[in-house]
């Protein structure tokens, strides 16, 4: 495929956990890192964490620390955001997406290809 593909989205109590899952792209070009953003209703995407694919260093926001953990499988070309004590604040559309070029990147304007997104609901 042309761009990421999410999946694992759904809708969990405040408190439980969810583990998203992106398949990069299939294109040849040079792959640096993969992050995962989150857009809520009104509000502008924002970055959650984000992984290189070669050394595996992570970053995240502040928002998240603590809470969600990504991590990579080289071998499957794959990405995962595994998202504990999930609170109603989570809520949202959560994408992932692919950089070029580093360093890891916090800014949509970094990232060069984006997944149509999967929706996180946490319920109160």
């Amino acid at each position: 495929q042309v761009q990421p593909v999410e999946s694992g989205g759904g809708l969990v109590q405040a408190g439980g956990s969810l583990r998203l899952s992106c398949a990069a792209s299939g294109r040849t070009r040079t792959k640096y890192a993969m992050g995962w953003f989150r857009q809520a209703p009104g509000k502008e995407r924002e970055f959650s964490a984000g992984i290189t694919w070669s050394s595996g260093y992570t970053r995240y926001a502040d928002s998240v620390k603590g809470r969600f953990t990504i991590s990579r499988d080289n071998t499957k070309n794959t990405v995962y955001l595994q998202m504990n004590s999930l609170k109603p604040e989570d809520t949202a559309v959560y994408y992932c997406a692919e950089q070029s070029f580093g360093p890891l990147g916090t800014l949509t304007s970094q990232y060069d290809y984006w997944g149509r997104g999967t929706q996180v609901t946490v319920s109160s």
